[in-house]
């Protein structure tokens, strides 16, 4: 096993114990960067020396016993809105072609903290406006879409290009390309996770999350970043924790909520037998199945877009009005209709997100996790604009996409993607898990006594 294929968990024992140092680590990233980034297109920015440097600084430190912790000298990649001092926060846009960042954002700032090396920044779907990525192509299949808008950032850790990174997700983006890609996806509990320092897409429904190789792992990267910080004001005071998964696998008591309504409506077959083969296997590992109605499904869409877009585009009123040309297409229609949206619109979308998250809070009394499937279909050819459903229904890809997971960003619940298997075209298929609010233990626990019941995961194919 070259040392790009470890997981963060497997790396931290190994660097802790020197039987492998950060910067045999780092070279073996930037090396399997040279080797597939051509075809993927991950990277926006690619600090290689940067990272040698800071690979050097932790081998030193990791020497003389002053090791930080799981995270010392391990790389990653930072979706490219999250804010790094001297490097440039693009958003995939032309709009910030020539921005520079002054300070480190919150979450940047934690993970050197932690010891984590950047080993570069991750393209997203422009200003996390989309579901699809264009510029990167899908880890397993290079024909297909990579999701998004964290596209860049789950396909260099599905193809080794990073041991984790980070991204956002405001409608699924987090969770999204973690399954399209094969890889675990966390997006937190809305406010457990500042976002001092990160682009804004749409302030409140915006979470940053890690996307990592298995459970474990997320659970290594949550520790590091969750925490209070007064620059983001929808910022918790949670205490600190440890959100490392313990390694048992029973999940005796334990209430797995199995949705009637929703959550398997206008599901490929091999989607669902996948998610269900696994919800039984939660099952034998002794948790008990309830089934739950999702509540409200029917303002869904309406209360996702209703927030979203009047947000995006409060956020993008001046560059808009000053250099319209420098978007996207379909981003800066986006951001033109919402121009036309009333105050009334998008007061009705913020009482109707009032009322859903009431509902849910009743729901989940009844299970102490949701099981569902991520997302609807695995990932559709690059230029594909439609999903036609087996009783003849069309469906535009990006509302297809994001009609499992906009639930946890309207409601804030924390929710878990982790793969399940593949389908018959060999693409991954991906698993979801929603808990209670600051339920992310309960999540973690449940995604990673699945993991250890499966043979490992290898990394999406070079080629």
């Amino acid at each position: 096993m070259q040392p790009y294929e470890l997981s963060v968990a497997a790396a931290a024992d190994a660097i802790r114990a020197r039987r492998l140092s950060p910067v045999e680590l780092v070279d073996s990233v930037l090396g399997r960067i040279e080797q597939v980034e051509p075809d993927l297109g991950a990277y926006v920015t690619v600090t290689a020396e940067q990272a040698r440097r800071a690979a050097r600084k932790a081998e030193h430190d990791v020497a003389h016993g002053r090791h930080r912790g799981p995270l010392h000298g391990v790389p990653m990649g930072l979706k490219d809105l999250i804010d790094v001092a001297g490097v440039g926060t693009t958003a995939s846009s032309r709009v910030r072609a020539d921005h520079r960042a002054e300070a480190d954002s919150t979450v940047a700032a934690r993970l050197t903290e932690a010891g984590a090396i950047l080993v570069g920044k991750t393209h997203t779907h422009e200003f996390a406006y989309g579901l699809t990525t264009p510029q990167t192509s899908n880890a397993w299949d290079r024909s297909r879409v990579a999701g998004g808008s964290s596209g860049g950032s789950a396909v260099a850790v599905a193809s080794g290009t990073a041991t984790f990174a980070l991204g956002t997700d405001t409608g699924g983006s987090i969770r999204v390309p973690a399954a399209l890609n094969g890889v675990v996806g966390l997006k937190p509990t809305y406010g457990l996770v500042p976002r001092h320092g990160v682009t804004s897409l749409s302030w409140s429904l915006d979470h940053v999350g890690p996307i990592t190789r298995t459970v474990e792992d997320a659970g290594l990267v949550l520790t590091a970043l969750a925490g209070h910080d007064p620059r983001d004001a929808a910022s918790v005071a949670a205490p600190a924790a440890d959100y490392r998964p313990g390694a048992g696998t029973d999940l005796t008591g334990l209430r797995i909520g199995l949705p009637r309504t929703h959550y398997f409506d206008h599901v490929d077959a091999e989607v669902e037998a996948a998610v269900r083969h696994a919800v039984g296997q939660l099952e034998t590992l002794g948790a008990r199945l309830v089934e739950v109605d999702i509540p409200m499904t029917r303002y869904l869409q309406a209360t996702q877009w209703g927030l979203m877009v009047p947000e995006a585009t409060a956020y993008h009123e001046g560059t808009l009005r000053t250099v319209p040309e420098l978007y996207g297409t379909d981003v800066r229609i986006l951001l033109e209709a919402g121009e036309l949206m009333t105050a009334g619109d998008y007061l009705r979308a913020q009482r109707s997100r009032t009322l859903m998250r009431r509902e849910w809070a009743r729901m989940m009394e009844e299970a102490d996790v949701i099981a569902a499937p991520t997302v609807p279909a695995t990932a559709v050819g690059a230029g594909e604009q439609t999903i036609t459903w087996a009783d003849g229904t069309p469906e535009s890809v990006s509302d297809a996409y994001v009609r499992l997971s906009a639930p946890a960003n309207i409601t804030g619940v924390p929710a878990l993607s982790l793969p399940v298997g593949h389908d018959g075209a060999g693409l991954p298929i991906g698993m979801q898990l929603l808990g209670r609010p600051f339920g992310e233990r309960a999540l973690l626990r449940v995604g990673h006594a699945y993991e250890q019941t499966q043979p490992a995961r290898a990394l999406a194919p070079a080629v």
